[in-house]
């Protein structure tokens, strides 16, 4: 039996660094593999949030414009940037949107590097999402957060270091699903290889020269990875 849909909507709101100044700590390759990684996980996240049932809108938030008018075309809502530089203020912007566009929806902010993401999983991760306070989900280390849920009148995300434990000290219920892929963001080599072992999605996959030719849009990057 499917489980039983969210009984509120669910925008999720995606944000995403322009991609020349994201994956700082993928700082060993070159610069223009760099980016094309930063822009290929966020377009793969975006695909497969797009496609998982419950999913009402999504709205990402970035200041790239190229990159917002490939968000556009795959079917994402797109809002700049207000605060650059302060992730949780540009969510609680995001937020606000999502009232004004939405009203009575719940927010979930997600992490725009999840390569390996998997809509069934996301799904799951959904239907706990509780319909009042907040919830998030830790990452695959333990201590940072991909997931944060909220009422968006109450929408208060606390990304950031150790932030799994400020989302819970704040109160917010921490979600406890079999869920590996919306856990996995990548951040460093280690992460990303770790994905290319799991399965990453197509964007992902030619920028670390494990697909066909680069999508549309694409440099050409780097020699393959792994």
């Amino acid at each position: 039996m499917s489980p039983a849909p969210h009984p509120r909507p669910i925008v999720v709101v995606i944000p995403v660094k322009p991609p020349a100044l994201g994956k700082s700590r993928l700082a060993d390759l070159p610069p223009g593999q760099r980016h094309d990684l930063a822009e290929a996980f966020a377009l793969d996240t975006v695909e497969v949030v797009l496609r998982t049932d419950g999913v009402l809108a999504v709205l990402a938030v970035t200041d790239d414009f190229r990159l917002a008018a490939r968000l556009r075309a795959a079917g994402c809502e797109v809002m700049p940037d207000g605060s650059t530089g302060d992730l949780n203020a540009a969510l609680v912007q995001a937020a606000a949107e999502v009232v004004r566009r939405w009203p009575g929806a719940v927010a979930v902010a997600l992490c725009a590097d999840l390569p390996g993401l998997v809509a069934g999983e996301l799904r799951a991760v959904l239907d706990c999402v509780p319909d009042t306070g907040a919830a998030f989900l830790r990452d695959r280390v333990g201590t940072g957060t991909t997931l944060y849920a909220a009422d968006p009148v109450t929408f208060e995300p606390k990304f950031g270091v150790g932030s799994a434990a400020a989302h819970a000290a704040a109160g917010a219920h921490e979600i406890d699903a079999e869920a590996p892929s919306v856990r996995a963001d990548v951040d460093d080599l280690a992460d990303l290889a770790a994905a290319l072992v799991a399965g990453v999605g197509p964007h992902t996959a030619a920028a670390t020269g494990r697909g066909g030719p680069p999508p549309s849009g694409q440099h050409e990057g780097g020699p393959p990875l792994g």
